[in-house]
């Protein structure tokens, strides 16, 4: 950064998309750091948040709306590769800086109501003149949330911490108590440990949820966790709960709020003995003789604008809590599983979820049967000395299911044919990968008519382009997909696909950055490999 009364130079938005590049072409993890640290090293303060966020491919501004015809018209505006006869312009000589297109941004999503079409077509025209061929199509793989060169969150974390000479636990502890990679970068940069050090939990301001891999067997999440708790696997909905004093707020795993849905959370919640408390919790409908409906049918109650307590009347919800993070103003995400399980079955012992402590793998399976005699998935399996860790999907957290499931990420559909004729139907799956996603094959399996229609018309909505009877789509529709094994493809780049893959249901309740990863994928082949060995 520049040094105190020194001139100040704005980063050029080219030199942002030269390292981009850069990135995307270098394999290694470490040079990827490098790269981007020596960046960020470069910027100025003021221009620390857009840059990150723009290189993460997560601009401040958030999800713009700009659609691919607005896209390509602006490109065909847009001038060509100057020539020895252009003459000089003064806008050649003003290159466009990293400031500027953050501004652009801004006010792209500011449009709204009559007029605004024009309007952003008049300032994304203006932008791309000024971008350059390399820079318009950064901007266009940015608008369309197709950027992937390989500086993800998980990379930008360890850069930022290389840039400022910080350990990268103090990096994602500020970002799992802010979540906005921007803000905390600018905040390691400027005032280093001691600045990251003033991050606290703030109430009414969620959380990231703290996520799961997968154990196939209890056998295997015994091995990995020694003894652990075991809870109820609850297929309901999500959400983080917040009070101080009377008020309470619920918000949901994408961290939007909901409170106005769930009166029965809110109701439950509010009636601990406590102060304030943050928890983490499902809230599931139950029939009348205690076991869950479908969780589609859970998820009636945050869809559409109902009469709350007339949908409350037709399909009450029961909360269950299984993790405490803050309690009468103290932050206890840091504390072990062990002590955070037993206080919030202290404070709260009728909310808290069923669960068990044990290395014993019969008791395992007895708790296991009992799950699953009361209608539930299976059981998650949780360590005991593990923190809680927001936002991360490591392996202090394992959930183990009768049938095996994955969430994966649409990439694209085929138009169906016969019965299936005017119906996208065909879906190509990728699980997520260092830089972008990796296909792991396709399938029409598992739709009922509804679900067929309604995926064409969403499909549609998000398509960017089209190969014959093949439409791709932007990579934010998140799927559920049940299979029975995971075979070595030579088919697919990966070198691996999905078995008997069928479609379980869509999970619009989470987001791309929830969807399960190539490693687990791989991690499933291989211990399905050792143990057929084994026999």
């Amino acid at each position: 950064m520049a040094s105190k009364g020194a001139m100040i130079t704005p980063m050029v938005f080219s030199e942002l998309v030269r390292v981009s590049r850069q990135v995307s072409e270098v394999s290694g993890r470490l040079e990827k750091i490098q790269l981007l640290a020596s960046l960020l090293g470069r910027l100025e303060p003021d221009e620390v948040p857009a840059a990150v966020g723009i290189l993460a491919g997560q601009p401040r501004q958030g999800r713009i709306g700009i659609g691919w015809s607005a896209l390509q018209a602006a490109i065909e505006a847009a001038p060509g590769p100057p020539t020895l006869f252009d003459a000089p312009s003064e806008q050649a000589i003003a290159p466009l800086s990293v400031s500027e297109v953050d501004a652009a941004l801004t006010r792209l999503a500011s449009f709204s109501g009559k007029g605004s079409k024009v309007a952003r077509a008049v300032e994304l025209s203006a932008l791309f003149q000024r971008a350059g061929t390399e820079g318009r199509d950064f901007l266009v793989r940015l608008l369309t949330g197709e950027l992937r060169q390989g500086a993800l969150a998980g990379t930008m974390e360890e850069a930022i911490a290389r840039a400022a000479g910080l350990e990268s636990a103090e990096i994602r502890r500020a970002l799992m108590l802010n979540g906005d990679l921007g803000t905390v970068a600018s905040a390691a940069l400027r005032g280093g440990s001691e600045v990251l050090a003033g991050f606290h939990l703030t109430m009414f301001r969620p959380l990231a949820p703290m996520l799961a891999q997968t154990a196939e067997t209890l056998e295997e999440a015994l091995e990995r966790l020694g003894e652990a708790a075991f809870e109820y696997k609850l297929d309901g909905a999500r959400v983080q709960v917040h009070r101080s004093g009377r008020e309470v707020h619920v918000f949901s795993r994408l961290m939007n709020d909901v409170t106005a849905a769930v009166p029965e959370v809110v109701e439950a919640v509010r009636a601990l003995p406590v102060e304030s408390v943050i928890l983490d919790a499902e809230t599931i409908a139950l029939k009348e003789d205690g076991t869950p409906h479908p969780f589609q049918i859970t998820m009636r109650r945050f869809g559409r604008r109902l009469e709350v307590d007339d949908a409350r009347g037709d399909l009450p919800l029961t909360t269950f809590a299984f993790d405490l993070l803050s309690l009468n103003g103290e932050d206890w995400f840091a504390r072990s599983g062990r002590e955070r399980f037993a206080e919030l079955r202290r404070i709260a012992p009728e909310l808290a979820v069923p669960q068990t402590t044990t290395s014993d793998l019969a008791q395992a399976e007895k708790f296991m049967e009992a799950a699953l005699t009361h209608g539930h998935e299976g059981l998650m399996a949780k360590s005991l000395d593990s923190t809680y860790e927001a936002g991360s999907r490591g392996y202090a957290w394992l959930k183990i299911k009768p049938v095996h499931t994955l969430d994966l990420v649409v990439l694209a559909a085929e138009w169906g044919h016969g019965r299936r004729q005017g119906w996208l139907s065909n879906l190509h799956l990728g699980a997520r990968d260092d830089g972008g996603f990796m296909m792991l094959g396709k399938t029409f399996k598992g739709m009922t008519d509804e679900m067929l229609a309604w995926q064409t018309e969403r499909l549609q909505a998000i398509a960017t382009t089209t190969e014959g009877h093949v439409v791709h789509v932007r990579p934010e529709l998140v799927v559920e997909i049940a299979f029975g094994d995971v075979q070595e493809s030579p088919r697919y780049e990966g070198g691996m696909a999905l078995r008997f893959a069928r479609v379980k249901r869509y999970r619009e309740d989470k987001s791309v950055a929830d969807i399960d990863t190539v490693e687990t994928v791989r991690a499933i082949m291989e211990g399905r490999r050792r143990r057929g060995s084994a026999r």
